[in-house]
């Protein structure tokens, strides 16, 4: 095999690496950019679900005659 042909068959090899790192960058770039957007959809559901369980607590504090709501009979007993 002569030079030029082994060089061409390396500039091959070197511009299929090219391409597979160019996809690779691309990928992980997605993959960041859908890592970032889930990050941020888990800290609003905290966020959220902080807030429903406050809500629900206070639900939960004395009716004014030392009963829950959960422990109150309903009103038509």
């Amino acid at each position: 095999m002569s030079d030029s042909a082994q060089i061409s068959k390396l500039e091959g090899k070197l511009v299929d690496l090219q391409s597979q790192l160019a996809f690779q960058e691309d990928t992980v770039q997605t993959l960041n950019d859908i890592v970032t957007q889930q990050q941020g959809q888990i800290e609003r559901l905290n966020e959220m679900l902080v807030l429903l369980k406050n809500q629900f607590e206070q639900t939960q504090f004395d009716s004014g005659d030392g009963q829950t709501v959960i422990q109150e009979r309903p009103p038509h007993y």
